[in-house]
């Protein structure tokens, strides 16, 4: 994390603005377009695939990319010990530059269509199955993220991360929030994509327990991966540092 502070939450802020404006436009376009359901979710889920996809390819190397408190956290508890990952300080950071950024894309996209910067949701979604759904597409999700760094293919990830959401937005009861940052943006826009403020807490807890348990999985499948590698490496580098040293005279 070599890059200025400001300059990773700047990435994270107005890359989730963006994720969020288009994930919010594009219900209400879709919705004006088609009376489908079906293709109003196809809209939707779409262009949010191809924007995240662009917008990890574009900011991960300045900040990682998140756009996720939980994507955020898991980069946190991963790297702790190699130093790769954000610091506890940073990750409140992170968080909260993610949370203005989505409410600020939230209300962008809602002046867009001429509503309310902020109005709340209506949609009540409650109910176990739906937050058993976002346990599972988020688990599913930091897995992905922690595998492929763990194996040393995170190149791979804005792909994969944008394929696994398309397919859950559409494999899942819930749509596939996975992200507490998103949620609650799309409690303050009252659309298609719109989740009930009530709500938004059961989704938050789901995605944390699935979150915690993607973790897991990843530890069991992949190990500490290339972490390892990256901590031997540090230490071959302090070895060769203390050995260039001058000896002190005595």
């Amino acid at each position: 994390m070599t890059t200025p502070l400001s300059r990773r939450l700047a990435a994270e802020a107005v890359g989730t603005a963006v994720l969020a404006t288009v994930l919010v436009g594009s219900g209400f376009r879709a919705v004006g377009l088609s009376r489908d359901g079906g293709v109003q979710l196809l809209a939707n889920v779409s262009a949010s695939v191809l924007a995240l996809a662009l917008l990890i390819a574009l900011f991960a190397p300045v900040s990682g990319g998140h756009f996720n408190p939980l994507v955020s956290a898991a980069a946190w508890w991963t790297g702790r010990r190699s130093g790769t990952g954000p610091t506890a300080r940073e990750l409140g950071a992170y968080v909260l530059a993610q949370l203005a950024g989505a409410v600020a894309g939230s209300g962008l996209a809602n002046v867009m269509f001429g509503r309310p910067f902020l109005e709340l949701s209506g949609q009540r979604r409650s109910a176990g199955h739906l937050w058993l759904a976002e346990s599972a597409a988020t688990g599913v999700l930091i897995l992905l993220v922690s595998g492929l760094v763990r194996s040393g293919r995170a190149r791979l990830l804005p792909v994969a991360v944008a394929a696994w959401i398309g397919a859950a937005c559409w494999g899942t009861s819930s749509g596939s929030f996975a992200n507490p940052a998103l949620t609650f943006g799309r409690a303050l826009s009252d659309g298609f994509t719109g989740i009930a403020p009530g709500s938004v807490p059961g989704f938050v807890v789901a995605q944390s327990v699935g979150a915690v348990a993607g973790l897991a999985l990843a530890a069991a499948v992949f190990g500490r991966g290339r972490e390892r590698e990256q901590d031997r490496e540090q230490e071959r580098e302090r070895e060769r540092d203390g050995a260039r040293e001058p000896a002190v005279p005595r």
